[in-house]
């Protein structure tokens, strides 16, 4: 193996690992003496050290980790600060269209709607600010009454939930016989 197939087996082993590695087992992936595995990373830490790398490889008592420079912190720190892109499951974005078409709505109702418990969805959509408690219902046990925020007319592009889509009502029909045979399946089994 030439020294670049080397070097490039040691970076790697090193991006990949995240953590610090022994020198040890660095040259048995190698199938090198330490000593030799030893240089070529010491080559390749001086070579990161030159301008235009953003990343370095540090010893650490008799290990090897690949991090990035100091230099680069603020950068990171960026990124790291960017609010996180939210995941909507199918079931995720089941749940908040119910909540945005019969709102304000209570979790039964919701429950009621999609045949199966939906606690995960709605924290899920608390969490990431789409739907919000609006008010409670006026029945015993005063259940909570969910409704749209804000954010989710941002996250949509819409100004209110009066632009959202109506569905064509042939298509509710279409879902509602569909609804009625599969009740009729299962009860028929």
């Amino acid at each position: 193996m030439e020294q670049e197939k080397y070097e490039a087996v040691i970076e790697s082993i090193l991006f990949t690992m995240g953590d610090s590695v022994e020198l040890s087992k660095i040259a048995r992936a190698l199938e090198l003496p330490e000593e030799e595995t030893r240089r070529i990373i010491e080559n390749m830490m001086e070579r990161y050290q030159w301008p235009g790398h953003g990343i370095q490889i540090l010893e650490l008592d008799g290990s090897y980790q690949m991090c990035s420079k100091a230099e680069m912190y603020e950068y990171l720190i960026k990124i790291a600060k960017q609010p996180k892109k939210h995941v909507l499951t199918d079931v995720i974005l089941e749940t908040l269209s119910i909540i945005a078409y019969k709102q304000p709505v209570t979790k039964l109702e919701i429950e009621k709607i999609r045949g199966v418990s939906c606690g995960h969805a709605v924290n899920k959509l608390l969490e990431y600010q789409l739907v919000a408690e609006v008010g409670r219902l006026d029945v015993p046990g005063r259940p909570i009454l969910l409704g749209t925020t804000e954010e989710f007319l941002r996250c949509f592009g819409v100004q209110s939930v009066d632009e959202l889509p109506v569905l064509n009502p042939e298509k509710i029909e279409e879902f509602k016989q569909e609804a009625q045979e599969e009740i009729q399946l299962k009860l028929d089994v």
